[in-house]
This record gives structure tokens, sequence and C-alpha cells, in this order.
């Protein structure tokens, strides 16, 4: 099953998206929140609902027709992991990493599908970065093993983990270069967990800058897979209905090429996860 969140009255909703057409859940099924993480906060089966929505034959719309936000406009927490293909990591100069280089993301940087993504004033060193999204469906207990992680995912998603890289270098701390308004690109939708493989293994992932491919790879060829990432988080936090994790994106970047590679404005980067879809964004300069 397939969810977006768009936006109507400037307030995001929640909707099912049944090929070209997206249902509002709360239209159909009034008793479903709004907002994604609400609503798995409060425990919704939302497939159920979903099942009951196009049973009832709900009023739709066509997709193409609204605008959409982030998937998840507000999440609890975001955790995003660096170094999580070894090509990546190599390219970078850095040796396969023994644990996650974990750092986190404020809600105020994401970006929907179809929004700019926005070159601040401060740098030209604006990269993409083609990365697999994971929405938590409910609380993870403390110290979950990884064989029982999977249990706890809702969906996956795309998202684009542009980054300011001069910014990222200027501390040991990478988390001041991931944090720019309009830099992380996330949707357009999400599909739940038991339209894909576990863990979404075997998954094609790339990035295509104004068409021409940047970034190609495989989902298997994560060092640290969902489900052991679930597991090692849980040893410290609870993961929460609606939080996010971004696993990381493999080699290709632009600061990795020579000569370096930075999206500007007119651009448009496009992210592709394989049976999920495309994420694509204009790239604009920063308003003066």
């Amino acid at each position: 099953m397939r969810f977006t969140t768009y936006l109507r009255d400037g307030a995001p909703r929640l909707a099912l998206v049944d090929g070209p057409d997206i249902i509002d859940l709360n239209d159909a099924q009034p008793k479903v929140p709004t907002d994604l993480r609400a609503a798995l906060t409060a425990g919704v089966d939302l497939q159920a609902a979903g099942n009951a929505a196009l049973k009832d034959k709900a009023k739709r719309v066509p997709l193409s027709s609204v605008q959409l936000a982030p998937l998840v406009t507000e999440p609890g927490k975001t955790i995003c992991l660096g170094l999580n293909f070894f090509d990546h990591a190599k390219e970078g100069g850095r040796e396969k990493p023994d644990y996650p280089w974990f750092f986190f993301r404020g809600a105020t940087s994401f970006v929907a599908h179809g929004q700019p993504g926005v070159v601040p004033q401060v740098s030209s060193k604006f990269d993409y970065e083609a990365e697999v999204a994971v929405v938590i469906a409910r609380k993870v207990p403390r110290h979950t093993k990884e064989a029982d992680a999977l249990q706890y995912v809702f969906g996956y998603s795309c998202f684009n983990d542009m980054s300011v890289r001069d910014y990222q270098k200027r501390t040991g701390q990478w988390t001041i270069g991931k944090n720019f308004d309009g830099t992380g690109g996330f949707g357009p939708v999400l599909v739940t967990a038991d339209e894909l493989p576990p863990g979404a293994v075997g998954l094609r992932l790339q990035s295509r800058l104004n068409g021409q491919v940047m970034q190609d790879a495989n989902t298997s060829d994560m060092i640290f897979s969902v489900a052991e990432t679930i597991a090692l988080l849980a040893d410290v936090l609870t993961l929460e209905p609606g939080d996010v994790l971004v696993m990381g994106t493999p080699a290709g970047v632009g600061q990795a090429r020579n000569p370096p590679v930075w999206m500007k404005a007119g651009d448009t980067i496009e992210i592709e996860l394989e049976r999920v879809g495309v994420l694509s964004n204009p790239i604009v300069n920063e308003a003066a």
C-alpha cells in the first residue's frame, strides 16, 4: 500500500495513493488523524483504513493536482547514517566503519517532492545524496534484537540528504552541513513494508542530475542493514511512531568527483528507489 502527505489550505493531510489518484484518509475515515505521525502514534491500522476507503469508493483527486509535503512533516527524530556504503566511505578516504556515523536532521530542513532544494547564500558546495528513508510504525522497545527489529517498520520512501560540504567539514560533527533549510528531500510516497523485501534489501538506488546518472547502487550493499540499525539504536534510545531513519548514500557524490560537481540553480536532481518511486527537486538559489 502507498501513502503520501499533501497540503490542503496550507496544512498537511495524509492520503492513500491509488494509481494516479489520492484519497484523503480523514475524509474517507474521519477517525483517522490527518497527520501520518499522529495516526501511527494513535495506533491506527492505516492499511485497514486504506482498504476500507478503497472498498467504499471514497472521493479521489489526481495526485498530479495537489502540492505535496514532506512525507512525515515533523518526526520526533530523524536519525541519519553516514558512510553506510563502503564504496562511499572509500571515495571519501575513510575505512569501513565499525559503528554507524549517526547524525540528526531537523524538520525545517525538509522539502517535499517537487519543491526546490536551496543553494544557500553562504556556500556553493551543494551536493546530492540518494538515500532510503525508513518510517517507524510503533514504539521500539529498548534493546530490541536485530532478528525482531523489522516488525517495527511501517514503510520506506526516498530521501535526498542534500549537503553543504564546506559547512559539513567545519566541525567534527556533520550536523551543521546537513541542516540548512531546503536541503532534505523526502517523498513523494511511502510504500508499506509488506510490499517490499524485508529491510528493503536488493533494491536499486539511483541519483540523476539533469538526467545524468550520478549514483547507481543496490541497497544490499549497505554496511548496516535496517534491522541492525534499529537494534543498535535501541541499545541507546527509544524509537517512536513516525520517527525516520535515513540509511546513507552510495559512491558517486559530487564532492568526490574530479572536478567536483556541485548542484546549482536551474538543475534538477532525482532520487529513484526501485519499487518505491522517484523524488524530484529543482534547485534554486536562496533568496536575498
